[in-house]
């Protein structure tokens, strides 16, 4: 079970107590407002990141390799989102847990995360194969090699 779903009202209800024993009713008048603040500024962040996320195909990632190394057991959708800046694609059927989100990259790789209650379990990148007609073959030359005898062009005259 997850208790800070009864904890967090429970502990705002026990604030506005002490508040008020101690301080009357400007005592609760302050912890709302400090309560109110709070949650306007939660609301305001969710938001913020759904509307960055609309503005993207669901999803794509820049990249899945990047997400990969940024991912954290434990990590919300909402934060996850707010790192893609996309919605995920969802994988599992709608409303049962655990949910599986997909997001690909430009490249054809992607990332599988599994979220149990919201917080992420686990994740796996999948990177496509290269077939080996299309890798470059290592004897050519690269346009960024140094030249023979470049190196000296670049040491200041004694």
């Amino acid at each position: 079970m997850n208790f800070s779903k009864i904890l967090v009202p429970v502990g705002g209800l026990v604030l506005l107590g002490v508040a008020y024993r101690s301080y009357g009713w400007a005592g609760v008048a302050l912890v709302g407002g400090a309560i109110v603040m709070f949650l306007l500024m939660h609301f305001n962040r969710t938001m913020q990141v759904l509307k960055r996320a609309a503005d993207r195909p669901i999803g794509t990632v820049a990249s899945a390799v990047m997400l990969n190394a940024k991912l954290k057991p434990k990590a919300t959708l909402l934060h996850v989102i707010a790192m893609t800046r996309a919605l995920g694609e969802q994988r599992s059927p709608k409303d049962e847990q655990p949910e599986l989100f997909r997001w690909t990259d430009a490249g054809g790789s992607w990332v599988d995360a599994t979220f149990v209650g919201g917080k992420l379990t686990e994740w796996t990148l999948v990177r496509p194969q290269v077939a080996e007609d299309d890798a470059s073959p290592a004897d050519a030359p690269s346009a960024d090699a140094v030249k023979p005898g470049a190196a000296d062009a670049l040491r200041p005259p004694v």
